[in-house]
């Protein structure tokens, strides 16, 4: 007898039924303790500029150099939404409403740029198209002596693009496959071009997709570190980096809250679109329109789906062989790639993994099981982590450390605390979705044969939501071992991950070192990928 025919047994001996029983207010208690930690960092930022002087603070906000460092933030996060968004919709059309040949290998070529790190695509593209790259020495014979640069902002708009597309394709295929294709095909009978179906039936409804996965990719591009750093482009994160080390506090408060300010404008925009998101129509079975016969199109078509995954894939997997062929078999002293940085990544990660659980599973149950409207903030607050771009987090945390609890600077649990802010809501997510699967009435039926809430939850609850708390946890393992940002300045001295050896020997001049640790990335965050495929399957 499986565990849900026993519980299904359970509940009828018991007789009961309804909803939950209000939620223990020490549960209440204790998710708002997570809830005050977890927004401690933005505390930190609040608190540094209320502290500033006013003369000051407007000196800093109003500089040339906030001025420009705004402008280009801006730029970039608009401009890389932008194009993710023209790459991104037109795949998932192609490879959901078409007959493209291939269509299941255009998919996963499309979903898996997102397996690479943008800071390692980064790399390769400055090691590819650089003023010493692969490109420039075969263009040398050829009397070309130089080509333009990669450097600047058309460089980062090009690699954050290429790798963070896939948010767009993936949400906006989704809200394509679950769209009731019957609609298009009776505007079609309207005497409506394919074109004008499109526009008027379609796009209308997949546009809340399209808006969710831009989202995405705009807060992405916002808290990204490695990408502006690699190309030379100053903006928040870059600049609130060289600011904390140059110990230049004020300067990195007040950075820090103006791209605190866009990251929470991000997220009310989100919140908007995800109201409006309530309302679209979706299909109640598999009941799509037919076919688009793309006859001549479908060799241009190809041709653009498979330029993107030479530029995303090929492209960087093809440097980081390159680099492993030419490694030397001995590194200098001091840059040599050892078991050690891979333990030390898999620890971090498996520790953040493990305390997120811990810390989502109350979030979680609260949010789903609570009748008020005040059970669902804290789980919205979990999601301002996330938001918060992660040298903003280091940053917060390193002061907080200092000022508060000194004795934990430089520590492996602020390090693993920041990871925790950062990627919380992955578990969170899993987790909720999880629990509200579960029926009511067997927590009912377990209180009612004696049980107390926290056996109840261990016997009833807890076997039934683990394969969600299993999926969030095996995302924040795959996010935490890419996290640079965080990891370079809250680390202990000494203390050296796969993440942190990569930036070292790239910043030394030794690219051949550096490809077995990208390639070991590559590889672990493929796996989150596999997920993705499967759960789309």
């Amino acid at each position: 007898m499986g565990t849900s025919d026993r519980l299904e047994r359970l509940r009828e001996q018991a007789g009961v039924g309804g909803r939950d029983a209000s939620e223990p207010t020490v549960l209440a208690v204790v998710v708002l303790a997570i809830s005050l930690l977890l927004v401690s960092p933005i505390a930190w930022v609040l608190i540094t500029a209320s502290e500033m002087p006013t003369g000051r603070l407007v000196e800093l906000v109003l500089s040339e150099t906030t001025t420009t460092v705004t402008v280009n933030t801006v730029v970039l996060v608009a401009t890389v939404t932008a194009m993710s968004v023209l790459v991104g919709v037109p795949l998932a059309i192609l490879t959901v409403q078409t007959d493209l040949p291939f269509k299941r290998f255009w998919t996963i070529t499309s979903a898996l740029p997102l397996v690479v790190p943008s800071y390692i695509g980064a790399f390769a593209f400055v090691s590819a198209f650089g003023p010493r790259g692969e490109l420039a020495d075969l263009l040398a014979p050829l009397g070309v002596e130089q080509i333009p640069t990669i450097y600047g902002l058309h460089g980062a708009v090009l690699v954050l693009t290429l790798f963070t597309y896939p948010y767009v394709f993936l949400t906006t295929r989704a809200s394509l496959i679950s769209f009731d294709g019957t609609v298009v095909e009776a505007a079609r009978t309207l005497n409506h071009t394919r074109w004008q179906a499109f526009k008027r039936v379609t796009l209308p409804q997949i546009a809340p997709g399209i808006a969710a996965g831009a989202l995405l990719v705009a807060l992405y591009a916002l808290s990204d570190f490695g990408t502006p750093a690699i190309m030379r482009y100053d903006v928040f994160t870059r600049m609130i980096f060289v600011e904390e080390q140059a110990r230049n506090l004020d300067a990195a408060a007040v950075l820090s809250l103006l791209l605190l300010v866009l990251a929470m404008a991000i997220l009310a925009v989100e919140s908007r679109i995800g109201a409006s998101r309530d309302g679209a129509y979706v299909a109640s079975g598999d009941r799509r329109a037919g076919e688009i016969e793309l006859g001549y199109w479908k060799y241009p078509a190809m041709a653009f789906c498979a330029a993107i995954a030479t530029l995303c894939l090929a492209l960087p997997v093809g440097i980081l062989t390159q680099w492993l062929l030419r490694a030397s078999e001995s590194a200098p002293s001091g840059f040599q790639f050892t078991a050690t940085h891979v333990v030390n990544s898999v620890g971090l990660a498996a520790g953040a993994a493990g305390l997120c659980v811990v810390v989502a599973l109350p979030i979680a149950y609260l949010s789903a099981r609570g009748d008020g409207k005040l059970s669902s903030l804290p789980e919205r607050v979990s999601y301002v982590g996330y938001a918060v771009p992660g040298v903003v987090i280091g940053l917060s945390l390193i002061y907080l450390a200092l000022r508060f609890v000194p004795f934990l600077y430089q520590s492996l649990f602020v390090l693993v605390f920041a990871y925790v802010v950062r990627f919380l809501p992955q578990a969170v997510g899993t987790t909720e979705s999880s629990i509200l699967q579960v029926d009511p009435s067997y927590i009912e039926a377990a209180r009612s044969l004696g049980y107390g809430p926290i056996t109840s939850f261990r016997k009833v609850v807890l076997p039934l939501v683990a394969p969600g708390i299993a999926a969030g946890a095996a995302l924040v393992f795959l996010t935490t071992m890419k996290e640079l940002p965080a990891t370079l300045m809250l680390r202990p001295i000494g203390f050296e991950t796969i993440v942190t050896y990569i930036w070292l020997v790239r910043g030394a001049a030794y690219q051949g070192q550096a490809a077995v640790p990208a390639l070991i990335l590559v590889g672990v965050s493929g796996l989150s990928m596999l997920v993705i495929l499967r759960q789309e399957g």
